[in-house]
C-alpha cells in the first residue's frame, strides 16, 4: 500500500506541474509516507505539502488542499478517506475491508508472513550476507561483551533473512596471542592443579578463566608498580626488574604458542582450546545461534604478516612504517590513532592478524556485503583497521561492502563490567543466575522438571535479549534483573507469556467448538467500516487488526535501519493491544457467532508475535 500511495502522490504531483517527467525517480524517493502513531490520525501519513509548499509557491496548507482534491480521484479503492491534518499533512484512512484480508494473510502465510524479498541482487538472486559476531577467545570467559555481541549480531543476522537474504553467521577467535601466554604464565601461580578429564567443561573452563585473570592482574601490578617506583624508559614504559622478567617470559610463552615449539605447553594449549570450544557450543545452544563457519587467529597470523610486510617501506606500497623495531599503521595522517600492526619479534598484534582475517573470510564466502558486530569500545579499533584495508590495493574491494556495527555496553548498578578481574559478572554467569531466577518464578507451576528448566532458560533469554534490543544498539544499557524477568509490563517474559495466553484461548476455542473463521465475503464496500460480516469492528478488534498488519514495515524498516529495537518496540505494542483485546472483548462463546472471528485474531496474533520474537532471537514456550 505505501508504494501505491507514493505513485498516486507522485502523479499528483505531475499533474499540478510540480514534478518534470525527468524528474520522477528522484521525487518518488523523496517521498515519505508514514504510519502516524496515533491509529486516530489515519493509517499512513504524508508531509509532502511541506516539502513541496515553496515550489508551489503556496502554504503548505493550501498545497494541501490542492493534493488532496486531485487524489480524490484516482487514489486506491482500498483508501477509506484522505484527511489535511495541522498546516500540511495528509492523512489516509483505509477501509476495514483491507485488515480483514490481512487476517485472512496472515493465517494462510503462517510462520513466513512478514518476509520479503528485498535483499535480491540485480539479477533476482538473493543477496549473500555475512556477519561476524559474538567472538570469544579460547581460555577466556564468556563475557558481558560476548553476549551482547551474540544478541545484536543474531538479531540482525535473522533481519537479514527475512528480508530475504542467504545469510552466514561467522565467529573469529583469538587462538594465540598474549592473552593465552598470561593464562599459561598464571597455570604456575593457582593452588590447583589442571582438573581432570572427570570434571565439568564449565568447571575447565572457569579453571582457565581464573589462570587466565591472576596472569592479567599480576602483570598489571607488577607493571603498575614499576612506574610508581620511577622505573620507566623515555617514553614512560616500565622497566622494573620483576615486570621486565615477567614481561620477558610471558613473551617467550607466546612465541612457543606460535612456533609450537614446546610439547608440554602444546598439550595444555591443545586441551584448553578444546575445552573452550565445548563450552561455548554449549552457550550458542542455549541463546540460539548455529555459527556456519569458525575462524582463529592461528590461521590467519601469516597471511596478516604477509600482506602487513608487502605495504610496508622502503619495499612495499608504504601504507606501514617501521618503528622502534615495530610495523605501525601512521593513523595520524589520517585523524585516527597510530597503531602497532606488527610488534617488535615480527609477530602480529590483532590489528595485523585482522588484515590477514579480510581476504580469509571474503574467500570463504563471496558475500555482497558483511558486517563486523562489535562493543562500541572497540569503534576506534575497526576505523584504524578499516582505512590501513582499504587503502591496500588487495583487500580495498572487500573493505568497499564491509561495515563495522557497534552496540553499547551493559552496566548494572556498579557500573562496567571487565573480564581483566577476576571478580566479575560474566556474561555466562549473568545467564545462569537469571535461569536459576526463572526456576525460582516458576517453582509452583504444574510442569515437568525438565520442562521447567527448558522453559526456565527460553525465559532467561527473552529477558535478556529483549532488554538489549529494546532500544537502539549503540546505546548503553541499565539491566534490572527483576524488571527484565517480569510478566507483566516492558520485558520478554511478558511477551512471551501475551503468546502462551493467546495458546490457551485457542485450546480453549477447540474444546468447545469454535472453529476461526475470516469472512471475506462482507468486506464490500457498502460496509463503510461499520461492520464487516457478523462481527462489529470497532474498538479493541479494529485496534487489534491495524496492529498486526504494521509487521511486515516494521521488519523492513528495522532492516533498513539496522535497528532490531523497531521490532521490539512492536511487539510490545502490539502484546499491549492483544491484552486489551482479550481484557475487553469475550472470545470464546460456542453459541456466538462472532467468536469464529475472533479466534482467528487469536490465531493471527500467536503467529505475529511468534514471528516477530523469532527475528529477535526468542524462543516462545508453549506454556509459562
Amino acid at each position: 500500500m505505501k508504494a501505491e500511495l507514493k505513485n498516486h502522490i507522485l502523479n499528483t504531483l505531475i499533474q499540478l506541474n510540480l514534478v518534470e517527467e525527468a524528474e520522477k525517480d528522484q521525487v518518488l524517493s523523496r517521498i515519505v509516507i508514514e504510519r502516524p502513531a496515533d491509529m486516530s490520525h489515519g493509517d499512513y501519513a504524508t508531509n509532502i505539502a511541506m516539502l513541496f509548499g515553496p515550489k508551489a509557491k503556496k502554504s503548505p496548507l493550501l498545497l494541501a488542499i490542492d493534493i488532496v482534491e486531485k487524489l480524490k480521484d484516482i487514489v486506491s479503492p482500498d483508501v477509506e478517506k484522505i484527511e489535511i491534518a495541522g498546516p500540511g499533512f495528509i492523512n489516509f484512512s483505509l477501509k476495514n475491508s483491507v485488515y480483514r484480508k490481512t487476517i485472512s494473510d496472515i493465517l494462510a502465510t503462517g510462520d513466513t508472513y512478514g518476509t520479503n524479498d528485498s535483499e535480491k541482487t540485480s539479477d533476482g538472486q538473493k543477496k549473500k550476507i555475512a556477519f561476524e559476531y559474538t567472538d570469544p577467545n579460547p581460555f577466556k570467559v564468556f563475557h558481558i561483551g560476548h553476549l551482547m555481541a551474540n544478541t545484536a549480531g543474531e538479531s540482525l543476522a535473522r533481519l537479514a533473512e527475512v528480508n530475504g537474504a542467504e545469510v552466514k553467521r561467522f565467529c573469529y577467535q583469538g587462538d594465540v596471542g598474549r592473552h593465552i601466554a598470561l593464562t599459561m604464565w598464571g597455570l604456575r601461580l593457582m593452588d590447583t592443579g589442571i582438573p581432570n578429564e572427570s570434571a565439568s567443561i564449565s568447571d575447565k573452563v572457569a579453571y582457565l578463566g581464573k589462570a587466565y585473570a591472576l596472569g592479567a592482574t599480576t602483570f598489571k601490578k607488577l607493571e603498575d608498580a614499576s612506574k610508581a617506583a620511577g622505573d620507566v624508559d623515555e617514553q614512560g614504559r616500565a622497566t622494573g626488574a620483576e615486570f621486565k622478567k615477567m614481561e620477558d617470559e610471558v613473551r617467550e610463552l607466546n612465541r612457543k604458542i606460535y612456533d609450537r615449539s614446546d610439547a608440554e605447553l602444546n598439550e595444555i594449549y591443545d586441551n584448553g582450546k578444546e575445552w573452550s570450544l565445548q563450552h561455548f557450543e554449549e552457550l550458542y545452544e542455549i541463546l540460539g545461534t548455529k555459527f556456519d563457519r569458525y575462524f582463529f587467529e592461528s590461521q590467519v597470523t601469516e597471511k596478516g604478516i604477509e600482506i602487513v610486510k608487502a605495504n610496508t617501506a622502503p619495499n612495499g606500497a608504504g601504507i606501514f612504517e617501521q618503528s622502534n623495531g615495530a610495523t605501525i599503521f601512521p593513523g595520524e595522517k589520517y585523524g585516527l590513532h597510530t597503531r602497532v600492526f606488527l610488534n617488535k619479534d615480527g609477530l602480529p598484534t590483532y590489528d595485523g592478524k585482522e588484515i590477514g582475517l579480510v581476504p580469509t573470510k571474503y574467500d570463504a564466502y563471496n558475500y555482497d556485503f558483511g558486517f563486523y558486530v562489535t562493543a562500541n569500545e572497540q569503534d576506534e579499533y575497526f576505523k584504524v583497521v578499516l582505512k590501513a584495508a582499504s587503502l591496500i590495493p588487495s583487500l580495498s574491494d572487500i573493505i568497499a561492502k564491509t561495515k563495522h556495527l557497534s552496540h553499547g555496553m551493559l552496566k548494572l548498578t556498579t557500573g562496567k563490567m571487565s573480564s581483566r578481574t577476576g571478580d566479575v559478572i560474566t556474561g555466562e554467569s549473568l545467564l545462569m543466575d537469571m535461569i536459576e531466577q526463572s526456576l525460582e518464578k516458576m517453582k509452583e507451576r504444574e510442569m515437568g522438571d525438565d520442562e521447567k528448566k527448558a522453559v526456565a532458560k527460553d525465559v532467561a533469554v527473552a529477558a535478556i535479549k529483549y532488554t538489549v534490543l529494546r532500544q537502539s544498539l549503540g546505546k548503553d544499557i541499565i539491566f534490572d534483573p527483576e524488571k527484565s524477568l517480569s510478566f507483566e509490563g516492558d520485558s520478554g517474559p511478558y511477551l512471551q507469556y501475551a503468546y502462551v495466553r493467546a495458546k490457551s484461548i485457542l485450546a480453549k476455542a477447540k474444546e468447545v467448538g469454535v472453529v476461526q473463521y475470516v469472512d471475506l465475503a462482507g468486506t464490500s464496500e457498502e460496509d463503510k467500516g461499520e461492520t464487516v460480516g457478523v462481527v462489529n469492528v470497532g474498538g479493541a478488534i479494529l485496534k487489534l487488526e491495524k496492529t498486526l498488519a504494521r509487521y511486515p514495515e516494521t521488519i523492513e524498516r528495522a532492516w533498513k535501519d539496522l535497528s532490531p529495537h523497531h521490532v521490539a518496540n512492536y511487539l510490545i505494542d502490539l502484546a499491549g493491544t492483544f491484552n486489551s483485546f482479550y481484557a475487553n472483548t469475550q472470545i470464546v462463546k460456542a453459541d456466538d457467532t462472532s467468536s469464529a472471528y475472533k479466534v482467528a485474531l487469536v490465531q493471527a496474533f500467536s503467529i505475529v508475535i511468534k514471528n516477530g520474537l523469532a527475528v529477535l532471537g526468542i524462543r516462545v514456550p508453549e506454556k509459562m
